[in-house]
């Protein structure tokens, strides 16, 4: 678990990190440099889950012998599922990381979310319901490898 009190936002309670694959995770279905390591890395502290539509078929290959949890979302709308299976983990305890409009309930919901601003964009509208923007996953998973900058960037 990773806790940190933030002062003028919230005390975290961090069990879960929630991640989107393709855009968050992966760039055209392909893991992305270093991914793997910071998962391994997360996974000592934290479950990993990864939910996606595996649009290009490639997440089990891409994410296998790495410590997580994936779920195939099946059918629409998107973002209702991936809320339903944040839901089922108490999103008090779920950092949720994406890119897209199908993130945006998850990224809502969550005790921290944080929005992916990348190769393949981000959507506007999930942007509004994250708590912080990333430039990638790298800066995003660092910040609960070195939890002070969650602290300096959302207390108030």
């Amino acid at each position: 678990m990773i806790n940190l009190d933030i002062p003028g936002f919230a005390k975290l309670e961090i069990e879960h990190i929630v991640l989107d694959y393709n855009g968050t995770l992966a760039l055209d279905g392909n893991l992305l440099p270093g991914v793997g390591k910071l998962i391994m890395e997360l996974s000592e502290d934290v479950q990993v889950h990864v939910l996606t539509a595996d649009t290009l078929g490639q997440c089990e290959e891409e994410l296998s012998g790495l410590p997580v949890k994936i779920h195939i979302i099946n059918g629409s709308p998107e973002d209702q599922a991936k809320l339903d299976y944040v839901n089922t983990l108490d999103p008090a305890k779920c950092a949720c990381i994406g890119n897209g409009r199908n993130d945006m309930l998850m990224l809502k919901e969550a005790a921290l979310s944080i929005i992916i601003s990348g190769a393949e964009c981000m959507s506007m509208k999930a942007a509004r319901a994250a708590d912080l923007v990333a430039t990638d996953i790298s800066n995003a998973l660092g910040v609960f490898t070195h939890p002070v900058r969650l602290l300096t960037t959302l207390r108030n």
